[in-house]
């Protein structure tokens, strides 16, 4: 399985849509303390389904939406989007890429997406 990109909007640390596209071979994720890079990991995981929020680094989840600083408002919602690339037929789907996303809101709501498809997260899995 190949990663190809991330992409995040309102997860933690990542208010404005941010891209991380992995290009092979090894991939390094540098910064000081306090720059995100935890929550990178935080949001693969994430993404694929992880429901316990204390494996997450919050206390609810709620908390992986940016919960705004001193210059900007809170965001009413988190978006992650991982892109795996698909040539190989790995995936039992025609797409050469496969996108699996995840959406949740501040009432509460989430809602997953594959290759922009509203899905239930039992769908993701049953992919993996």
């Amino acid at each position: 399985m190949v990663l190809k990109s991330l992409l995040l909007q309102g997860f933690k640390s990542f208010p404005d849509k941010t891209e991380i596209r992995f290009l092979g071979g090894v991939t390094a994720i540098v910064g000081p303390n306090g720059s995100g890079k935890s929550n990178i990991s935080d949001a693969l995981r994430w993404v694929l389904g992880e429901q316990s929020s204390r494996s997450l680094r919050g206390a609810k989840m709620e908390d992986v939406i940016f919960s705004g600083t001193q210059r900007r408002a809170p965001l009413g919602f988190a978006e992650v989007s991982l892109i795996l690339d698909n040539t190989t037929g790995l995936f039992t789907s025609a797409h050469t890429e496969i996108m699996v996303t995840r959406r949740y809101y501040r009432s509460g709501e989430s809602e997953y997406y594959l290759n922009k498809q509203k899905c239930r997260l039992k769908d993701i899995h049953e992919l993996f």
